[in-house]
């Protein structure tokens, strides 16, 4: 193979600093990635699944590398030692040099095959360049590193969760301990146990761990809200009931309200059956004495201390809400009243006070509104059917 003519002594020392430089850079990468943490876990971790295949492939391009990069090195060390032999190299040298540097100078010895691969025939070594077998070297290490990387990315994303669940896993064991009822975390810590080692030892078909995981830190979120609720009922509960007593009187309170309302409002404003008010009062201070007696635990008595403590306060807004809703129809049959007012008016100005139809119409509304008790639908009706008698027949 000819390699043109010997390079120039300039051409020499300007091509083996720059391998130098090439070389040391090499030389760096390799060591931090002896040192990179993923890769020193992994050299000691015992894989399974799919990581352990993948780390196979990972092992020979890491062995064909460090293969490559002793044969690649060894040339530079012998063109250096050629070169210094002396300070003006001759043309033998140069030419040597030359072939070196650019020529086909790093061998790869032909690989040892097992009995049933071989072949009687003389197996080849393989002769690269210096740039070829940096190609080479680089796209061994790239395949090191981008198995690195997609590992790093797993562990990543969920041993810091993991991490998080098996803290919140503590947490809730505190709390458990601390209310003295019994509480079963079997599973989620042997679930969390479970999915730690497959993420470690197959991160890369860990895809299922992800929502494993997710079940579990919720559970484990509700058990501590369970947990943090009970406390609380437990330490808190007296202060709670004193304002629940409180509340009930409001009830009480708001209820009587609404039953007046409702007898005074029922004697001017039909109303159907189902607005008569209804008291909770009563059914609610029986939740109250049942807790005060109750033999659960507090995971029980928490939730229907809440729940009892939410019933009540919607029972204050909704008496009051029905108080003010009774009280609000007197105020619409007066509303409806002015406007029949205004509307007798505008006939009068129209000249259509006298008109049979229109009087007719206004008759029928004014009996409706002044009839106690008044059926507001019906009296509405009549109100508009004037109005728009007095409009032409449109508002």
């Amino acid at each position: 193979m000819s390699l043109g003519p010997p390079m120039s002594r300039e051409g020499v020392d300007h091509a083996l600093h720059a391998r130098a430089v090439e070389r040391d850079r090499i030389s760096g990468d390799l060591l931090d990635l002896e040192s990179h943490t993923t890769y020193q876990v992994l050299k000691d971790a015992v894989l399974s699944g799919a990581t352990q295949r993948r780390w196979a492939g990972v092992q020979a391009a890491l062995s064909r590398l460090w293969v490559l990069h002793d044969a690649y090195r060894g040339v530079l060390r012998e063109a250096e030692r050629i070169r210094a032999v002396r300070g003006r190299p001759s043309s033998d040298q140069l030419a040597e040099l030359t072939t070196l540097l650019t020529g086909p100078s790093v061998v790869l010895q032909a690989a040892v095959r097992p009995v049933e691969q071989r072949s009687l025939l003389p197996e080849s070594d393989t002769r690269l360049t210096l740039d070829e077998t940096v190609l080479r070297m680089d796209a061994s290490f790239r395949e090191v590193t981008g198995a690195l990387s997609e590992i790093d990315a797993v562990w990543s994303a969920l041993l810091p969760r993991l991490d998080a669940a098996d803290a919140l896993l503590r947490r809730v064991t505190e709390l458990r301990d601390r209310l003295g009822e019994p509480v079963d975390l079997a599973w989620p810590a042997d679930a969390l146990l479970r999915t730690r080692d497959g993420v470690v030892a197959d991160p890369l078909g860990a895809a299922p761990a992800d929502g494993e995981l997710a079940r579990v830190t919720q559970i484990l979120e509700d058990r501590r809200t369970d947990l943090e609720e009970a406390l609380r009922a437990r330490d808190e509960y007296g202060r709670r009931r004193e304002d629940l007593l409180a509340a009930l009187d409001r009830v009480r309170a708001a209820e009587s309200e609404a039953r007046l309302a409702h007898g005074a409002v029922v004697v001017k404003i039909a109303l159907p059956p189902a607005a008569t008010p209804r008291s909770r009062a009563e059914t609610l201070s029986g939740g109250l004495d049942a807790l005060d007696v109750s033999a659960d635990g507090w995971l029980s008595r928490a939730g229907r201390l809440a729940a009892l403590e939410q019933a009540t306060r919607e029972a204050e807004s909704r008496a009051q809400a029905t108080a003010k809703a009774l009280y609000g129809l007197v105020g619409r049959r007066d509303e409806l009243r002015g406007r029949l007012g205004a509307c007798q008016a505008m006939a009068v100005r129209k000249g259509m006070a006298e008109d049979p139809a229109t009087a007719g119409l206004y008759e029928r509304a004014r009996l409706l509104l002044w009839t106690a008790p008044c059926d507001l639908t019906k009296a509405a009706e009549a109100v508009e059917l004037y109005q728009r008698a007095i409009h032409g027949g449109g508002r």
